[in-house]
Parts: C-alpha cells; structure tokens; sequence
C-alpha cells in the first residue's frame, strides 16, 4: 500500500528525521508532538501551556490529513512528571469527547527540547 506524507505549516515543521504524520490506506499515524509553536518553532513555557500547543498541534496536523482530533483511536501521551496527569486529563477534555481513544500514559526522564509533554497518535479516516 502506498504512503502518503502529510505536513503543515500549522504545527511545527519536524525537528529530526520523521514525517508530522503519515497516511496508510484509512490509518494515518502521527508524529510526537511536543509544545513547539509552529510559528517561532520555540518551546511555550510551563506544563498547562506545553498540554494546550500539543493537543493544537496534533489537532492541526489531523486536520492536515483530512481529519479531525474525534478520528484519532489511539493516544500515548509522555510526561516528565506523572504528576501532570491530572492536567492531561483536564485539558484532552476540551479537545476530545467520548468516545475517547485508547490511550497510554508514560512516565519518561526527559524529551526533546526540553519538553514537558508529548503525545501522538494514530487515527481512521475514510
């Protein structure tokens, strides 16, 4: 089955050797988002904020792809402190609704850039 790269100038452009997400059949599966806004390409400060640019950038990218945050079945979600769960919970909230996805949650020593959170995903459309 033939890949399709999806990229958008609304979430940051890739900062290794990775696609923002890729298209196989009806399963697009999408990259690690970290709280990188797109435009400056820096990191937003503090956990709330880093939670709040992740779930945009990722909702940015499926959107890319030709769907919508709602397609997405699976979500893993990295914190530097599971502490922070807790806002995960209270912010994929406002951009989630149920059914929710799968997802997991892991505790990690760190993350590129710096970063506080990260999460990605795999959606179905079609």
């Amino acid at each position: 089955m033939a890949k399709t790269i999806i990229a958008t100038p609304n979430a940051p452009a890739a900062i290794g050797t990775y696609s923002q997400a890729v298209r196989v059949g009806d399963t697009v599966y999408l990259s690690g988002q970290i709280g990188l806004d797109p435009a400056s390409m820096q990191m937003v400060d503090g956990i709330d904020a880093q939670i709040v640019r992740v779930f945009d950038n990722l909702k940015a990218v499926a959107e890319a792809a030709g769907g919508t945050l709602g397609d997405v079945v699976k979500l893993n979600v990295f914190l530097t402190d599971l502490a922070n769960f807790g806002k995960v919970n209270e912010t994929m909230a406002r951009y989630f609704s149920e059914p929710f996805p799968a997802r997991a949650a892991v505790g990690v020593k760190e993350l590129p850039r710096g970063a506080l959170v990260e999460a990605d995903a795999v959606m179905v459309i079609g």
